[in-house]
């Protein structure tokens, strides 16, 4: 099965205090320009395409000020921003999660979200959202390699390759393995590559192999982004696909990059919405959930190379723009991907996230 045709697996539903699936949504208009302001997080204007998304947002309800916070936190800096900010009404308090799916139901049972159900709700595939629409699945995309080719002569096709000498102080991840959903899957994409099952047996291989990594001085402990990889620290950046052919049409071919979904260790990731139980502005919210869940919103994913999260139910509707589809990598890159449980991605976490610094030792910032 590709990528394609494969359902999506999250959902944050959240609200205040009711529960109103069919919402007036004219009505929550009107309170959200009220409140006139929505605060994010975590959200960098190259991922997922998220800058036409907060600006096609901006455009539709120029009363409300989009107020962004630290675009480069991880999932777990976010779900602490919301814990640090109880009761806090100023800027600094979150109203809206973007977080990787086995973030959604840790943040639930700590009581961190509120639900809410979209008015496209029905369309989100039951597999990727909780039931009782506290979080719920925005978009997937698989572990790649960016690699920069002008410094790069022998593009790498395999994680196994990225441990030859060829690569010596080229690699990064894009992000921090004790704190970024991205990085933490990234390990347990490593893992599954070199035999692990899926969960913590991956786990413990995927630091196996980075320890192996950093030992033979590949591996660069700085996060990896798009500038990082042009001025040469990072030749090499595990990172999304999404990212990696976003960041490929920032860099505009200088320097010249290449996306690589590797041969094994296919894996996809699911990420979810959710609203912050202590959202300073929660209609605002809400209305940010329905920009993002309408056919506007997860075309504009699309375009940044996300599959979203209702994008089977918009393609048989043919609500697709064809130029997207043809945008995408070729289904075929994507036809060994494997989408992680929330068990195994939590067993992953625990994993990765405790033993990072005593197996592999590096810092990553």
């Amino acid at each position: 099965m590709t990528t394609r045709c494969i359902a999506l697996a999250t959902t944050a539903v959240l609200a205040t205090n009711s529960f109103a699936a069919a919402q007036d949504l004219s009505a929550l208009e009107a309170a959200a320009m009220e409140e006139g302001m929505l605060t994010t997080i975590a959200l960098p204007h190259s991922w997922c395409g998220y800058g036409d998304l907060i600006a096609g947002f901006k455009a539709k309800y120029p009363g409300i000020t989009v107020n962004e916070l630290n675009p480069d936190a991880g999932s777990a800096d976010e779900l602490e921003a919301v814990r640090a900010n109880k009761g806090n009404t100023g800027p600094q308090a979150p109203d809206v999660l973007d977080v990787g799916l086995s973030f959604g139901p840790q943040a639930k049972e700590e009581g961190l979200l509120q639900p809410y159900k979209v008015s496209t709700w029905d369309e989100i595939p039951d597999t990727i959202k909780d039931p009782d629409g506290y979080w719920y699945g925005d978009y997937y995309g698989v572990i790649s390699f960016l690699v920069n080719e002008d410094l790069v002569t022998e593009i790498p096709t395999d994680w196994d390759d990225l441990l030859k000498s060829d690569y010596a102080g080229q690699v990064a991840l894009a992000g921090d393995p004790r704190a970024s959903n991205q990085a933490i899957l990234s390990v347990l994409a490593a893992g599954m590559a070199a035999g692990g099952e899926a969960g913590s047996d991956a786990a413990q291989q995927g630091l196996d192999y980075f320890q192996e990594m950093n030992a033979e001085g590949n591996f660069v402990p700085v996060i990896g982004k798009a500038g990082t990889l042009a001025q040469g620290a990072t030749p090499i950046v595990i990172t999304w696909d999404y990212n990696a052919l976003a960041w490929g049409d920032t860099l505009a071919g200088n320097p010249p990059t290449k996306v690589v979904v590797p041969e094994s260790g296919v894996l996809a990731g699911v990420y979810v919405q959710a609203i912050s139980a202590h959202a300073p502005h929660p209609n605002a919210a809400k209305l940010w959930m329905e920009y993002i869940y309408s056919d506007e919103g997860q075309n504009l994913w699309l375009k940044g190379y996300c599959h979203p999260a209702r994008f089977n139910a918009m393609s048989e509707a043919g609500k697709i723009p064809a130029e997207l589809l043809e945008a995408l990598p070729p289904a075929e890159s994507y036809a060994k991907a494997y989408f992680p449980t929330l068990e195994e991605q939590a067993a992953n976490n625990d994993t990765v996230t405790s033993g990072w610094d005593a197996v592999v030792g590096a810092n990553v910032q």
